[in-house]
C-alpha cells in the first residue's frame, strides 16, 4: 500500500500507448453512436446524447488508465467521482443499453485490449442493427387507438357499430369518459382493421355519423 501511495503519479504508459488507447476509443464511440442514430426509434432523441456517448468511451479509457492497477489511484478517483450528483433522467432503456456499451468498449480500450474493443463494437452493434432491420421486439399484430365523442339520447343506441363491422377484424372497448351529466360520451377502442389503407374512408365514415364528432385514428406515432 506505501508503495502504492508513491507511485500515484508515476505512469508507465508512453505518449503513442495513450494517443492509440484514446484513438481505438473514439473509433468505438463514433461507430456506437452511427448505429445508435439508425436504430433508434423513440420521441427523446437528443443529439446531445449521441455526442456524449462518444465522448464517454474516450474518458472512460482515459480512467482506466489512470487507474492501471493502482489500488490508491482506484480509491482516490473513486472519491472525486462520488462528489458528482447526475440530475438528468434517462427515460429510454435502449439509451441505458448504449450507455454502458459505450462504457464497456471504452473500459477495453483503456486496458489497451484493442481488438476486443473493436470487434465486440462491430459485432453487437450488427446484433442490434439485426433486430432493427427484422423489427424483432414489436408485435405482428398491431393495433389502432380510436377516440371519438358520442351523443346520444338513447342509451342504447349504438351508432357507430355498423361502420366497425364493415372495416374492422376486431375492435375492444377499452376507455369511457362522461361529460355534461352523461349527455355526452367519450370513447376509446382498440381496433385492427381489414385494410390498413382504408383509414380514411374508416375515420370519414364515423364523421359521417351525426352523433359522433372529433374522430381520432392513431397508430404508432401517427395520427389521421
Amino acid at each position: 500500500m506505501y508503495q502504492d501511495l508513491q507511485n500515484i503519479f508515476n505512469f508507465s504508459l508512453s505518449i503513442s500507448q495513450i494517443l492509440f488507447n484514446t484513438s481505438v476509443a473514439l473509433l468505438c464511440g463514433l461507430l456506437i453512436s452511427l448505429f445508435y442514430k439508425w436504430t433508434y426509434r423513440g420521441p427523446n432523441y437528443s443529439s446531445t446524447f449521441v455526442n456524449s456517448m462518444i465522448i464517454l468511451s474516450m474518458i472512460t479509457a482515459v480512467v482506466i488508465m489512470v487507474i492501471g492497477n493502482n489500488l490508491a489511484r482506484a480509491f482516490g478517483l473513486v472519491g472525486a467521482m462520488s462528489i458528482i450528483r447526475f440530475r438528468t433522467a434517462v427515460k429510454d432503456t435502449q439509451d441505458i443499453v448504449f450507455l454502458f456499451f459505450a462504457l464497456a468498449v471504452g473500459l477495453a480500450a483503456g486496458v489497451g485490449l484493442h481488438s476486443l474493443a473493436l470487434i465486440g463494437t462491430l459485432f453487437i452493434s450488427s446484433v442490434i442493427w439485426v433486430l432493427y432491420q427484422l423489427d424483432y421486439a414489436n408485435p405482428r399484430k398491431k393495433d389502432f387507438l380510436l377516440q371519438f365523442m358520442l351523443q346520444s339520447e338513447d342509451k342504447e343506441a349504438v351508432p357507430y357499430l355498423a361502420v366497425f363491422k364493415d372495416y374492422c377484424k376486431s375492435y375492444k372497448l377499452i376507455n369511457v369518459k362522461s361529460y355534461e351529466d352523461g349527455q355526452i360520451l367519450e370513447l376509446s377502442f382498440y381496433i385492427n382493421l381489414k385494410d390498413k389503407g382504408k383509414t380514411d374512408s374508416f375515420v370519414k365514415a364515423l364523421d359521417q355519423l351525426t352523433e359522433i364528432s372529433q374522430v381520432n385514428l392513431f397508430f404508432d406515432e401517427w395520427q389521421f
